[in-house]
């Protein structure tokens, strides 16, 4: 049976696709942003996808995980950035734009304000203006992936914050941005495949992460940042899941249900890797 797999079209998942068909995997790749991602996998239009760790916690019944994989950062992610006008910890009643492409980050904003700086965010709608319009007119507002990238190079902001380096300085621990989430479905009948499916994977992301000034080379990201640039970009992320991530992820549930924003804290389910060796 044929794999439906999402990619998340960022220029942070090109270490997991880029050398995906040379290694062997010849399903059907899906591009889009997050949020379109979730919908999908959680409709069961995919098979799996890397996904929103919140749509994991929202909905953890419906998914299994990938092991030892993840999108991550240990600091500095350089592509979740809150443009603002002044101090974050002055932004309690400042209109904050979100970007409507991951329900993660805007969640990790909350929790970053309410937990730690005190206040409740004041969200503001972007219904005619894009994001980056708003943060160039002198206001605040959320970007993620590859338009925080090219905006933290085009938009002389006042401030800029890091989500991934503001988390990591208040907690010492990963933020875990997205997982590869497997819909349940698919685990059901799709098992093989999978298991297939998960070894082609770490060879595809052992081969980018041996050589990024090779990948770089490829890629058309680096057009428009540079390769040197998009080297550094892939060594600030983490693409792995080690107990610290976990810690990391949990800590993260138990805000988001402290604060009211998740129900319960999600079990972690991790798909069982069949004999393929």
């Amino acid at each position: 049976m044929i794999l439906k797999v999402g990619h998340i079209a960022y220029a942070n998942c090109a270490p997991f696709f880029h050398y995906l068909k040379e290694v062997g995997f010849c399903g059907h790749v899906q591009a889009g942003v997050p949020s379109d991602l979730n919908t999908m996998l959680a409709q069961g239009k995919i098979d799996l996808s890397p996904s929103s760790t919140f749509e994991y916690g929202r909905n953890w019944h419906n998914y299994s995980l990938l092991p030892d994989l993840s999108i991550s950062s240990c600091g500095p992610v350089q592509s979740v950035l809150l443009f603002a006008s002044r101090p974050l910890e002055n932004l309690a009643a400042v209109p904050v734009a979100l970007t409507g492409e991951s329900a993660t980050s805007i969640n990790l904003l909350r929790l970053l304000c309410v937990e730690f700086y005190g206040f409740q965010l004041c969200e503001k709608s972007c219904d005619e203006q894009s994001v980056e319009e708003i943060i160039s007119a002198g206001g605040c507002g959320l970007l993620i992936g590859d338009r925080a990238l090219k905006a933290s190079m085009q938009i002389d902001a006042p401030y800029v914050y890091d989500l991934g380096e503001l988390w990591w300085q208040h907690t010492g621990l990963p933020f875990v941005f997205a997982m590869w989430m497997i819909h349940r479905d698919a685990i059901k009948h799709k098992s093989q495949e999978l298991s297939v499916f998960n070894l082609q994977l770490q060879k595809s992301l052992d081969r980018a992460l041996s050589d990024l000034d090779g990948l770089a080379s490829q890629r058309h990201e680096a057009a428009w940042m540079g390769q040197e640039r998009l080297v550094t970009y892939w060594r600030s992320m983490s693409y792995r899941f080690t107990d610290q991530h976990r810690q990391g992820l949990q800590r993260f549930f138990q805000l988001a249900v402290k604060h009211q924003i998740l129900n319960e804290i999600p079990q972690l389910n991790f798909f069982q890797r069949g004999l393929l060796s």
